[in-house]
């Protein structure tokens, strides 16, 4: 575990860690704060981000099990423990760590007698198991047990539905938020008008990620949201026939083209311009963000031959960046950095 002492800056807006430690594979914890913020900021932003940490934060789990052998999702197979019930239970506490983009699929073929544990399970090489012994079934007799699994990155949460059940395969409740809790509060200093704040922030994760990582993948995705707004212009929406009734018109997508000679000589400018702004395919712009790459200037850091050595990054999706660039702002990325 790890503390240090709370230090209040009366300067700048600082975020500091005073506390990190790991209860278990599966639970990690830490403490942040934020200062110094005037009146009523601290209790704007703690909302804001406790939603985020807990909706907005993708992961992944298993969210789908199949076996021939399996009648229904209430039945029991000779030799095994636990009724399938149960296993597909097991199987929804396995925590997941990946950056897969989709779906992906992954296998469990054992044979008894013996436990079958979270080490079991064949997965992709972009997936890793947290915790290897969470365990899944005992088998008591020498029989073989396989079960085909469907992994998938997400956010929030799916309640299976009697729907959901196909080709005898079996959905499994997902819960792919990766922050199993968290909380804050705020503390004040100070006195009479010049009184302000601390925000202080909890944060709870299943492993999968560092309470430090989640908070700046929901600070990143809270960013995202906010980024139409920034970028609207007076007139996008209008209203007909007195009646209140809003009629938004789309955002300009890179409505740029008079400043494109300042573009390229001006970074300031550049680092204004999100790549969310672009006409990219969703698929390509999660991977460009995974990557750490959230505007025009960060892409523009990177050469033809970076951006393939991203992972799930193919030719074709270099081939559209590059026209992308192209056709909205004349600029050319280089094959191989300079």
């Amino acid at each position: 575990m790890v503390r240090e002492k709370v230090t209040v800056s009366t300067r700048t807006l600082q975020w500091k860690c005073v506390e990190s430690r790991t209860d278990s594979k599966r639970l990690y914890y830490g403490r942040f704060i934020l200062s110094p913020l005037k009146k009523g900021q601290a209790d704007t932003i703690g909302v804001a981000m406790r939603r985020a940490l807990l909706g907005e934060i993708e992961g992944t789990c298993i969210t789908r099990a199949k076996s021939e052998k399996i009648p229904h999702e209430y039945s029991t197979i000779v030799g095994i423990q636990e009724s399938v019930h149960e296993i597909l239970m097991n199987l929804k506490e396995v925590v997941l760590r990946s950056n897969l983009y989709g779906i992906r699929n992954a296998s469990i073929c054992v044979r008894g007698p013996g436990y079958v544990t979270a080490q079991d399970i064949a997965s992709p090489p972009s997936v890793e198991i947290v915790d290897n012994t969470q365990h899944i079934a005992s088998l008591k007799e020498p029989i073989n047990l396989c079960i085909g699994l469907q992994i998938e990155r997400n956010r929030g949460y799916r309640i299976k539905t009697p729907n959901h059940f196909r080709d005898g395969s079996y959905p499994i409740d997902a819960v792919f938020m990766p922050v199993r809790n968290t909380n804050y509060s705020i503390h004040y200093y100070g006195n009479g008008n010049e009184k302000q704040e601390i925000l202080f922030l909890e944060i709870w994760t299943n492993g999968s990620l560092t309470p430090k990582e989640a908070l700046h993948e929901a600070s990143r995705n809270l960013i995202d949201l906010f980024i139409p707004f920034l970028h609207a212009e007076k007139g996008s929406f209008h209203f007909e026939d007195n009646q209140h009734k809003a009629s938004f018109l789309p955002l300009p997508i890179f409505a740029f083209h008079d400043r494109l000679d300042k573009l390229t000589k001006n970074k300031k400018e550049m680092k204004s311009i999100f790549i969310d702004q672009s006409e990219l395919p969703p698929r390509i712009y999660t991977c460009l963000k995974r990557s750490n790459i959230h505007t025009l200037l960060d892409l523009l850091n990177n050469s033809q031959e970076d951006l393939m050595k991203m992972e799930h990054f193919h030719i074709e999706d270099v081939k559209q960046i590059v026209d992308n660039l192209e056709k909205h702002f004349a600029i050319d990325l280089p094959n191989n950095k300079l």
